[in-house]
């Protein structure tokens, strides 16, 4: 398939492989594409995943293994369509084993069957029986908005879809007067950016998480001009990082990466693409022309 826009990027502790093993056994229509390990010299063990790419119905997640600094939460999910009551009973019964029930899967005034549910290895998931049309996509990224960011959902919406070209917003439902949410927040937003399906949620409740870089959404980027643009909107008010790394105003982590870094990393010659890592490890914002030098020199 083609490289999608936009990625999610999930942060392991050395069970990278055996997550996108559990995925693609536990989802319908899905494969590992690459399992990279880090080549010897590097900080993690040459068992541990460098570059990690699975696919889940067609749908692309990279993951690689890079110690304990940061845990998976439930801030950032994923919504997962089923359309018959058979997948999402099998589906759920193995995401429930080993992992913990948020909302048990049953019957809401949104769905006829939707549970959430953090698996085992501490990713969340929302599972709902329904149209996999209604949403456009079978597996899509879901932002819970709590603590320090509650009631900016809505405002996440506008200025997401003002950064990406080919966005639009479908519908943001929000909390009426005497419901289970302050009046105004955001219950439930659907909107896509690249063409890909986000979802919002604003959240009042003393959740203790928040946003962090154990699931950061990695952006490929033609040329540098590209990697400029999302370089400078998405870290407006946020904090800038190393390797192409940022997180924006909201605590939303986010990679901006030229697809010539893959392609130089993913050389033959391992000489040559430790250099390319080398250089990009002394980066903040990635320089294509840096990388390329790096990769050239002798």
């Amino acid at each position: 398939m083609a490289i999608q826009k936009i990625t999610p990027f999930l942060w392991f502790d050395g069970k990278a492989e055996e997550a996108a093993n559990f995925y693609t056994a536990v989802f319908s229509n899905s494969r590992i594409v690459t399992m990279k390990p880090w080549p010897e010299g590097s900080p993690f063990p040459e068992d541990q995943i460098m570059n990690g790419t699975f696919e889940l119905d067609g749908q692309q997640f990279y993951a690689f293994d890079a110690g304990p600094m940061f845990k998976f939460n439930p801030s950032v999910s994923f919504f997962v369509v089923f359309e018959t009551v058979e997948e999402t009973d099998a589906v759920w019964q193995k995401l429930t084993e080993g992992g913990s029930i948020m909302m048990p899967l049953d019957k809401y005034d949104w769905s006829e069957k939707y549970g959430w549910v953090q698996d085992r290895f501490g990713i969340s998931w929302q599972v709902s029986f329904g149209k996999i049309s209604d949403v456009g996509q079978k597996f899509t990224p879901s932002l819970l908005f709590t603590g320090e960011q509650y009631g900016k959902a809505e405002g996440a919406v506008n200025f997401y879809t003002s950064v990406f070209d080919d966005s639009t917003i479908a519908g943001i439902v929000k909390y009426k007067a005497g419901e289970n949410g302050p009046e105004g927040t955001v219950k439930h937003a659907q909107f896509s950016l690249a063409g890909q399906t986000f979802m919002v949620m604003d959240s009042s409740a003393p959740h203790g998480f928040k946003f962090n870089e154990a699931i950061s959404f990695f952006i490929s980027c033609k040329t540098q001009e590209e990697v400029d643009k999302f370089w400078n909107k998405l870290s407006e008010g946020g904090q800038k990082s190393r390797c192409g790394w940022l997180k924006d105003q909201f605590g939303v982590s986010w990679q901006i990466v030229p697809d010539a870094l893959l392609n130089l990393m993913g050389d033959q010659d391992r000489v040559k693409a430790k250099r390319v890592m080398d250089a990009m490890m002394k980066m903040d914002k990635l320089i294509i022309a840096d990388l390329e030098k790096a990769y050239g020199q002798e």
